[in-house]
């Protein structure tokens, strides 16, 4: 205990921020579930001024306990790494047509997801996620509030969003989601005539790219009838951070670095909604042949 205190403390004092974080980054299995850090702050409150990792619980059983549960998790990884891509057989892959990525039928679906909305930034959007009628369906509802908090900072409010939480091998490494084989996302949803946005979070390789968000309107026509939609990757644009799509780098180019896939909801209208989620899975759809959908330009 005294050595990992005076290892942290070391960090802290002359290695700055990243010898602090190469340092907890090694003794997280020994670490318990406390929250070791926040990147956000609520427009108008104090930075915290207490160090992060003071708020720890070192504890050596769960420590073990946690090594032992990543060598079991390894385990299955390498076997199916061994039998093959996604732990199928090659023929399987290939052939394959259809996968179901997302069903909704019983609590453990949703605890998969996370919700969130504007309150986090000091809005008044509520948003909630609950099993259908049934359990046969994920219904997403709230309401949304575009009334911007008077914090000084923020300048639009007004959007919830669902989102799947990242998958996560073992000893905490990243998990990508690879959807090379297929070429269009396949939903089955029913909404209330509200548009949303299917957004793709990505994590490529280079630093500048990091933040590129993937989206694609989804126009739901509402009544009680169920609607069957297929989006093909071809129809992704980018998003994020004031970029336009790349002629050079297409967004289905690098579709084995999907991280989480999400839906949000922000058309600036004030008032109730609800969108119910039957299953979201993948197509191989051979008659679109389409490699991008929107005009691309020379480079001048």
């Amino acid at each position: 205990m005294a050595l990992t205190v005076m290892l942290l403390n070391g960090a802290s004092f002359h290695g700055g921020c990243c010898r602090h974080k190469v340092l907890l980054s090694l003794l997280g299995p020994f670490l318990s579930d406390s929250k070791l850090y926040s990147s956000y702050r609520r427009p108008g409150t104090e930075p915290e001024k207490k160090l992060s990792w003071q708020n720890a619980d070192f504890s050596f059983k769960k420590g073990i306990d946690h090594l032992k549960t990543q060598l079991s998790l390894l385990k299955k990884e390498t076997q199916d790494y061994l039998l093959g891509p996604g732990g199928h057989p090659l023929s399987q892959h290939v052939f394959e047509q259809t996968r179901v990525l997302w069903q909704f039928r019983s609590q453990e679906d949703l605890n998969k997801w996370v919700i969130s909305s504007d309150v986090e930034i000091g809005g008044k959007s509520k948003v909630y996620l609950k099993l259908g009628r049934n359990n046969q369906a994920a219904l997403l509802y709230g309401t949304l509030n575009t009334e911007v908090p008077r914090d000084g900072e923020t300048k639009y409010s007004g959007y919830c969003s669902m989102k799947s939480r990242p998958a996560v091998g073992s000893f905490n490494r990243k998990k990508y989601y690879d959807w090379s084989n297929f070429n269009s996302l396949y939903l089955r949803v029913r909404g209330d005539g509200r548009p949303w946005m299917v957004n793709i979070y990505t994590d490529p390789y280079f630093s500048h790219q990091k933040d590129d968000l993937y989206s694609y309107f989804m126009f739901t026509r509402g009544g009680p009838y169920w609607e069957e939609i297929k989006i093909p990757f071809s129809k992704f644009f980018l998003s994020s951070r004031g970029r336009v799509q790349d002629n050079q780098h297409p967004v289905w180019l690098d579709k084995a670095s999907f991280l989480t896939l999400g839906f949000t909801i922000g058309d600036k209208i004030d008032g109730p909604f609800q969108l119910e989620i039957d299953f979201i899975g993948l197509l191989k759809d051979r008659a679109h042949t389409e490699e991008f959908a929107y005009e691309m330009y020379d480079k001048n």
